[in-house]
């Protein structure tokens, strides 16, 4: 049996032809920037996740810039980045000017309670990433982001669909920022983010950053960019987005299966609270200290597996810091990704499950 990682040509062929029309519908409208689409997918965004704003980008990437800048963060300013984390979460600090501050996380890959030990009298902002698709404890980390007068920047690209207590992942910072790639539980066919506030303000302020500096044409009210979403990316991520909850219904069951068949083998440490509201499966990942034995075996027999992510930043020469960083760093070196997304096979599962066994209870 072959089972690859991830592998988006298994997408359902209703899916596919919905996709198509979508395609079809707007190549006879013929607006490519803009348009409807655009707007039918920031009115359903907040809808689903109960915010006012929803403020469509080009990228992940984009939508942390765009808070950063619209929060004024720049030159001078220290933000708290944990250090297990995808590039971009630090990139953007450096991009603004800003200095990241790295912070360990808990064994989860979530920033560790103690961040605070890492505020100085430069600390603007705090960027918590909710790793894998789990939440930080926001009502936590917000209470003492508001006592020392931080801004709160939620990186949730990996955590759409993510609840805590009725909010969604993205909503209790000033900013929550969202990547709407390929491989994420609401991904387009190509790239797309979005930023989502509560602020009338900071929504303004982002929509002139990422069209130029301007609200209407040639009338440029500050320095911007383009970061405008592509509107069919728009139009694909409406279609997606119709699925999403039949999708992540899946995503719970198949992680269910997996925890099922692995919890006696005591030298794997299975994701915590992965079927809880604030939990979206985007990603299974175990942690065992053969992993790249277990991953080389897994290969051997047409499982494919992934690293998220192999380097904690602090380690990387563009973000050299020094620290210990003690369970980021034991998280790179034991974390491994499973195969988990809606197109897969309860016998693929069932497959995995048994050559995971196999691998650690052979005698």
């Amino acid at each position: 049996m072959q089972i690859p990682f991830l592998d988006l040509k298994r997408m359902d062929e209703e899916l596919k032809d919905a996709l198509k029309s979508k395609f079809a519908e707007m190549l006879d409208k013929g607006i490519f920037s803009g348009g409807d689409e655009v707007g039918l997918l920031e009115c359903q965004i907040s809808t689903f996740l109960k915010t006012p704003f929803s403020i469509a980008c080009a990228n992940g990437t984009d939508a942390l810039e765009l808070a950063l800048r619209a929060l004024e963060i720049g030159e001078g300013d220290e933000v708290i980045v944990p250090a297990m984390t995808w590039v971009s979460t630090a990139e953007v600090v450096i991009l603004v000017g800003a200095k990241p501050v790295f912070w360990d996380t808990d064994e989860d890959g979530l920033l560790a309670e103690d961040w605070g030990k890492a505020i100085t009298s430069k600390t603007k902002a705090v960027i918590p990433v909710h790793l894998y698709g789990k939440m930080v404890d926001m009502k936590s980390l917000m209470k003492r982001a508001k006592k020392h007068k931080l801004f709160v920047i939620e990186d949730g690209a990996q955590s759409f669909g993510s609840f805590q207590k009725g909010k969604a992942a993205g909503i209790f910072g000033d900013v929550g920022c969202l990547s709407f790639y390929p491989t994420k539980n609401l991904g387009a066919l190509g790239e797309a983010g979005m930023c989502l506030t509560n602020s009338v303000v900071l929504n303004e302020r982002m929509r002139l950053l990422l069209n130029h500096g301007q609200a209407v044409r040639d009338k440029h009210e500050l320095v911007g960019r383009n970061s405008r979403i592509d509107s069919i990316q728009a139009g694909f991520l409406n279609v997606f987005l119709e699925r999403f909850p039949e999708f992540q219904s899946l995503r719970k069951k198949l992680a269910e299966m997996y925890l099922d068949g692995l919890a006696d083998i005591e030298e794997l440490k299975l994701p915590s609270g992965i079927l809880n509201v604030d939990h979206n499966c985007h990603l299974f990942v175990i942690q065992t200290t053969r992993r790249d034995e277990l991953k080389k075996y897994l290969i051997e027999n047409g499982i494919g597996t992934s690293i998220h992510y192999p380097h904690i930043l602090p380690e990387m020469k563009p973000f050299s810091s020094e620290g210990a960083f003690p369970n980021a760093r034991n998280l790179s070196e034991q974390g491994l990704s499973l195969p988990l997304n809606p197109w897969m096979k309860e016998e693929e599962i069932e497959y995995v499950i048994g050559k995971i066994r196999e691998f650690f209870l052979k005698k």
